[in-house]
Order: structure tokens, then C-alpha cells, then sequence
């Protein structure tokens, strides 16, 4: 029986081979369709946890942008509000006027004639327009303090002015003012986005290398060198770098405002100095001069505004820096400051800074790596196609809301375009609500535009700023910097050592590698907007 045995398995030793190796090879493929499921699911998982990590990162540091805009504004409107004292002229025009008042009840007093009803409605129609520009007290307490110390001291007064040309300044000074201010939050607006998406991008992906490097099977604590002098931050992730490039705030808040002021002035003077305050203007005409204001200091076509470059109002040259740094009180003075810089407007207070153990302060502490990529990467988004369009749109919004909600119901009386059905009467005169009969002074219209300076420069809460934040495009601009940057960091830093590329010495890769992220970003943006 034994040897039957053997002679059965002797003759069916193929077929016992082949199923085995069947039963066999069937095992491993499942084994192998089951791990690749399994690594599918839990690829799957990470990635949607990456994206909601990535969308809570991304909507935080929007929320961010806002506060820090908010607190940064404040800074720039007291240095508009001194320099183009509004309520200072008002002040200087209700003394004219009460001096003239003064000498008519003397000269009254003396003939006992009939007066000429003339010189009367003037007056009437004068007071009617300062009392319009004084309303509601927006006289700032800086301004007043100046305007008493002025006063009090006799050598700083100015030299008198008739009163054409104290409402030839008021008129020129209000305006300039409002429109100084609505280019300036329009731009800190979109500078502080591109500075705080730049910088969250960064602390993303390196938390994402760190993430990577530790492997979540090794139960080891590891621990991180998270110091300054760390050479291990290829992706500029340090605390003292980020400080010092939101410090460029600063040159917008006391340098660039004032360039943007001497333009804005220079095309209000263009566009508003021949008209009389005193003129009755529609507002399809009060539109249209707004409009060609605009055109003067943007460019009249989309070529001149693709073409103009706010670069030098939001960033330094690169020979002042340091100076920036330095009255920032990023860098520590080793020498006293020039009578310039005593004469500026002190920056916003800044964290305390850690006392430099270097003897000299050079150029190269300024302009180190990481902190060089990240200005010459703002500069490239600031001198982008893409920045342009997004500030056209955010000015659209701003000027839209002072002009077609603000003077429209303040000044014309009109309802707000903006304003449920309900809350307009179903019975009433046709010609209040024709843009083309309603009309106003232009001593009325200076009055809102003294008011909502304060209201975009201060206001709680501020209109202005949320009609900035409501532009769509401009979180997209934001969303366009936060993610798809990240996509290009990693595909050009190679082997993962951002610090190699900036020290490459061949500028025709370099100026590839521009084009490149340029292409990049252009066809990222495109994809978002179209």
C-alpha cells in the first residue's frame, strides 16, 4: 500500500507543483491588491487632511492680513492727517468770516442804511458751506494740539491767505487727502497679503519637511534646533528673517504715501482747481471727474496701468534697506541720527530686539539670503501684471462706496444704490432719484470727502476695508501665492537646499528660473480667474 502510495504522488506530483504554485501566486496578488488598497485609502486620507490643513492655514492667515492691515493704517492716516491739514483751513475761514461779520455790524451801526441783499446771501451761502465742513467735529487731536500751538507762537504762523485761496486749498486738500488715503489702504492691503501669504507659505512647507523627515513608525523624540543660527532652514523658516521683512511696512507707512499724495495732488489740482466750490455738480459729472483723476495717476489705458510701477512706493531701493531696518529699530544705531531722520515721523513700536554682537553693521546682515529671496520675490509680484489688475479692482471698490454710497446719500440725498427695495417709499418725486437733476455743491461734497478720510483712515468698523476684503479676486491673488509658490519651492529647489539656487552665479539660469516661476504664477492665476 506503501508503494502505491508513492506511485500515485510519483505520478501526480505535477499537478500537486502547479495548483500549488496557483494557491501560491494567488496569495501574494491578493496580498499585493491589498496593500495597494490600503496604501490608496491611507494616501487618500493624508492628502485630504493635508488640503483641510492647508485651507485652515491659508483662511487664518487671511483673518491675519486683516488685523495687521487694521493696525498698520492708523500709522500712515496720522502722517496724511498732518500733512494735509483739512480742519485747519476750516478753522482759518470761520475767522475771515467772523471778522467780516465784525466789520459789517460796525459799518451797520454807523450809516443806520438799508443794506444790499447781496453781500448778505454771500455770506449766508459761506456760512452754510463751513458750517457743513465743521460738522460733527472731525477736527483730529493731533490737529488741534498743532493748531494751538501754532497759534500760541507767533513765528510758525503762516502768512495770511485771502479767502479764494483758503477754499482753493480746502477744496484741493480734502480731496487729496480721501483719494491719498483710499490708494494707501488699497495698497497695504494687497503688500501685507503678499508679505503674510509669502511668509505662511514658508512655515507650511516647512513644517511639511519636518513632517516628512520623522517617521511616524520611530517612537524616538526627536528634538528640533529651531534657533536663528540654525543652517538647517533651507526654506528661510526663522523667526528673525520674518521680522525683518514685515518691517518694509514701514516705508510705505512713512515714505510711500507721501510719493502717492504728491501724484494724487498734482491731478486733483489737474482735474478739480478750475471748478468753484461753490458750482452745482451732477453726480455723473462729480463720476467723471473722479474718474479722470484716476486715469492721471493709474494710466489712462490698460496698457499705462499694466505698465505703471508701484514698486518704488512700497519697497526701499536697495542702497536704503538698511536705512529702513535701522528706523524701523531693526538694527541697532551705532552713530546718532542725521537731522532727516530726527525730522520723520517715529515708526510704529516694534518687539525689542536682541543686542548685535557684531561690531559693525554691514550691508550683507540686511540682504542675507533668505530675506533677500523674499524681497526680490515681493518685487516680482508687485511688478506682476496680476498686482495691477487686483489694485484696479480693489480701488473700483473703494471709490465706488465713497462716491456712489457715501456723497450719493450725504451729499445728493439720494438713496444707496445698495439699499433694499423695502426701505424706498413706493410714493415719491420722481426727480430725487435722477442722477441726472439731483446736484450739490461742491462745498458739500469737500464736506463728506473731511469726513471719510477719518472713516477710512480710522473708521470701527472700517466700510472701506471690508470693501477691499470683498473683492473676490484678491483672495484668489492670496490663494495663488499661498499654494501654487509652494508647488514651485519644491520643484526648483531640487534637492531640497533653497540657499544653492540664490548663490548660483550664472544669470541665464537665473533668469530662467524667473521666467519660469513667472509662467508659473501667470498660468496658476489664469486657471482660478477663467
Amino acid at each position: 500500500m506503501i508503494a502505491s502510495s508513492r506511485r500515485w504522488l510519483r505520478r501526480n506530483q505535477t499537478n500537486f507543483a502547479v495548483g500549488a504554485g496557483v494557491l501560491g501566486a494567488g496569495y501574494i496578488a491578493g496580498q499585493y491588491v491589498l496593500s495597494k488598497v490600503a496604501e490608496t485609502r491611507q494616501r487618500m486620507s493624508e492628502d485630504r487632511v493635508a488640503k483641510e490643513n492647508l485651507r485652515r492655514r491659508f483662511q487664518q492667515n487671511q483673518e491675519d492680513c486683516t488685523i495687521t492691515v487694521l493696525a498698520l493704517l492708523p500709522t500712515a492716516t496720522e502722517n496724511v492727517l498732518q500733512a494735509l491739514p483739512v480742519e485747519h483751513i476750516t478753522q482759518d475761514l470761520q475767522q475771515k468770516k467772523a471778522e467780516r461779520l465784525g466789520r459789517s455790524a460796525a459799518t451797520l451801526e454807523g450809516t443806520s442804511l438799508n443794506p444790499s441783499s447781496g453781500p448778505s446771501s454771500v455770506a449766508d451761502e459761506d456760512g452754510k458751506s463751513l458750517a457743513s465742513l465743521q460738522s460733527e467735529g472731525y477736527i483730529h487731536a493731533s490737529q488741534m494740539t498743532a493748531s494751538g500751538s501754532s497759534s500760541d507762537n507767533p513765528n510758525t504762523q503762516r502768512p495770511p491767505r485771502s479767502k479764494a485761496q483758503l477754499w482753493n486749498d480746502l477744496k484741493i486738500s480734502s480731496i487729496t487727502r480721501a483719494f491719498t488715503l483710499l490708494y494707501t489702504l488699497s495698497l497695504l492691503t494687497l503688500f501685507t497679503r503678499i508679505q503674510l501669504n509669502l511668509l505662511g507659505r514658508r512655515n507650511y512647507l516647512s513644517s511639511v519637511v519636518r513632517m516628512a523627515s520623522h517617521s511616524p513608525q520611530d517612537p524616538t523624540i526627536s528634538l528640533q534646533n529651531l534657533d536663528d543660527d540654525n543652517e538647517q532652514h533651507n526654506y528661510g523658516n526663522d523667526f528673525e528673517t520674518n521680522r525683518r521683512f514685515l518691517t518694509f511696512s514701514w516705508w510705505l507707512l512713512h515714505r510711500g504715501w507721501r510719493d502717492i499724495m504728491e501724484k494724487v495732488e498734482v491731478a486733483v489740482k489737474s482735474v478739480f482747481g478750475p471748478i468753484n466750490p461753490r458750482e452745482d455738480i451732477p453726480l455723473e459729472k462729480l463720476s467723471a471727474l473722479i474718474l479722470e483723476v484716476r486715469r492721471q495717476v493709474e494710466g489712462a489705458s490698460p496698457e499705462e496701468r499694466r505698465s505703471h510701477k508701484w514698486l518704488p512706493y512700497l519697497l526701499p531701493p536697495e542702497d536704503q534697506e538698511e536705512t529702513v531696518l535701522r528706523e524701523s529699530g531693526m538694527l541697532s544705531n551705532k552713530t546718532p541720527p542725521s537731522s532727516q531722520s530726527a525730522s520723520m515721523p517715529s515708526p510704529p513700536a516694534s518687539p525689542p530686539t536682541a543686542p548685535t554682537t557684531t561690531t559693525t553693521t554691514t550691508t550683507t546682515t540686511v540682504t542675507s539670503n533668505p530675506l533677500r529671496r523674499l524681497l526680490d520675490e515681493t518685487a516680482d509680484l508687485i511688478d506682476s501684471p496680476t498686482f495691477t489688475q487686483i489694485l484696479t479692482l480693489t480701488l473700483d471698490a473703494t471709490f465706488s462706496h465713497l462716491t456712489d454710497t457715501q456723497i450719493r446719500t450725504e451729499a445728493y440725498k439720494l438713496p444707496s444704490p445698495s439699499a433694499p427695495s423695502s426701505d424706498i417709499p413706493r410714493i415719491q418725486e420722481v426727480p430725487d432719484l435722477d442722477m441726472g437733476l439731483a446736484k450739490a455743491k461742491l462745498a458739500n461734497i469737500l464736506a463728506v470727502m473731511t469726513r471719510q478720510a477719518h472713516a477710512i483712515g480710522s473708521g470701527v468698523p472700517n466700510v472701506y476695508a471690508q470693501c477691499v476684503e470683498g473683492v473676490r479676486e484678491l483672495e484668489a491673488f492670496a490663494a495663488v501665492i499661498y499654494s501654487s509658490r509652494v508647488e514651485m519651492d519644491a520643484a526648483l529647489s531640487g534637492d531640497g537646499n533653497l540657499e544653492s539656487r540664490t548663490g548660483a552665479g550664472d544669470a541665464a539660469v537665473e533668469n530662467g528660473e524667473k521666467e519660469r516661476e513667472k509662467g508659473l504664477f501667470e498660468g496658476v492665476w489664469g486657471r482660478i480667474t477663467g
